[in-house]
């Protein structure tokens, strides 16, 4: 029995079962050459594959790709996944010794922009579903966190564009880097040394991903004996007048910063343009833009600004890894780390689908049960191996990332300035639960 794709006018898609019908949840299971499949796979090819005898694997993407606060970062990533399986497709895709049967991955077709809002992430994942294997990218915390309880009872794995700390308790999500706790951790044990501060405060988004940040700084903030402060802040750079004001009032140290590119701007400008000039602030991973240097708040942007890094480098690294980034991206304009991300991102699903077609099993359950069971991942020199250890649970997550100086000369405006390294505060924290439940 073979499953046949057929694309819509409006780039959907309906996955036929010649003589069975199937649910959304789960598929008519099929198999050859010993190997088992059913949802989001099948024995025709592609629609646009490199060679028609392979299968197809159809994995789905749910990210910001138009108005969100995070679309400057999730156009690259997205591009950047898109060029990632299709050098694995040219490479003779998905394969397994004893399986004559090889697949390529589509990551296109059940493409769809959810815009960085919790409803409309899950209206997308409820119209894909049906016919995808796993999701090669569910972007945000809230919005993943809106699906992933439906993800759980489907067997459906992603890879995450996201470092929440909640992923260390969910088997499904294939996270790759530090989290924003851990990051946030490092951070605020990196500026007491480097900096000296006695007063730090974290300006976030009133979300898991702001507040596990903030969680972060706070628990690193009492392990050295300072003082802290939180500021909620909403989405929009118009509307930042009152965490600028909590900063020029509070005179922090340190601001650690958990937003998007635009509030970060204004947050760090505006205090800048009323004279505050002594704070460091530290930004983690998603808060960045390299565009943002040629904006009024570049100058302050330049003086005043870290970013914490979750990878051993960005864009202008120097591992296998990176360098088949670049060539497989070719000629990139406004290069940002989004296309590094993206990247990075699919190394675990590959390795999961590698690992469950060795074991004759690529349906969705089986899909899971071999992510589960990864001890490492080849990330070629992007990551350390072990920091695909998800057979490991909440112990085995990687807690070093790098802390990342402006850089105008470098390819994304930020440059390597501290390698990966794992302050005393993450060494030693025990990491029970996502770490945004602990923020006061």
């Amino acid at each position: 029995m073979r499953r046949l794709i057929i694309a819509g006018a409006a780039g959907m898609a309906l996955v036929v079962a010649l003589g069975a019908c199937r649910g959304d949840a789960g598929g008519e299971q099929e198999e050859i050459d010993g190997l088992s499949f059913d949802v989001g796979v099948t024995t025709d090819p592609c629609p646009n594959a490199v060679d028609e005898e392979n299968g197809c694997i159809y994995l789905g993407t749910l990210s910001d790709l138009s108005v969100g606060p995070f679309a400057p970062l999730a156009v690259p990533l997205t591009a950047a996944q898109e060029a990632f399986w299709q050098r694995v497709n040219e490479e003779g895709g998905i394969t397994a010794d004893g399986v004559d049967q090889a697949f390529e991955v589509d990551v296109t077709s059940y493409q769809r922009d959810t815009q960085y809002n919790p409803t409309e992430h899950s209206r997308h994942y409820e119209e894909i579903k049906p016919n995808i294997l796993a999701l090669a990218q569910t972007l945000g915390s809230a919005t993943t966190n809106a699906i992933i309880s439906d993800m759980d009872a489907s067997d459906i794995i992603a890879a995450p564009a996201a470092w929440s700390s909640l992923y260390a308790f969910e088997e499904l999500i294939l996270e790759s880097g530090a989290n924003y706790c851990v990051e946030s951790m490092n951070a605020v044990d990196y500026a007491v040394e480097a900096h000296g501060v006695d007063h730090v405060m974290a300006v976030h988004y009133e979300d898991d991903y702001g507040e596990d940040a903030a969680a972060g700084a706070m628990i690193a903030a009492e392990a050295n004996g300072l003082e802290f402060t939180s500021v909620a802040t909403p989405t929009g750079s118009d509307n930042q007048e009152e965490a600028i004001g909590r900063i020029l009032a509070g005179e922090p140290d340190l601001v650690i910063v958990t937003t998007g590119p635009s509030e970060l701007a204004a947050i760090v400008g505006g205090a800048a343009a009323q004279g505050f000039l002594t704070a460091r602030y530290i930004g983690t991973s998603p808060t960045w833009n390299p565009a943002l240097l040629e904006t009024a708040a570049g100058e302050a942007l330049a003086g005043l600004y870290e970013q914490t890094g979750p990878w051993v480098d960005g864009w202008d690294g120097d591992t296998p890894g990176h360098q088949a980034m670049r060539e497989a991206l070719g000629d990139v304009t406004d290069i940002n780390d989004g296309y590094t991300s993206g990247w990075i991102w699919s190394y675990p699903i590959k390795a999961a689908l590698e690992a469950a077609m060795a074991e004759g099993d690529l349906t969705r359950a089986g899909v899971r049960a071999a992510a589960t069971s990864l001890t490492s991942v080849d990330y070629e020199g992007m990551l350390p191996a072990e920091a695909g250890n998800y057979a490991a649970g909440p112990e085995g997550q990687l807690r070093a990332n790098t802390i990342n100086q402006v850089d105008p000369e470098s390819s994304t405006g930020v440059s390597v300035g501290v390698e990966m390294t794992t302050g005393p505060t993450a060494e030693s924290f025990e990491l029970t639960q996502p770490c945004y439940e602990l923020l006061d």
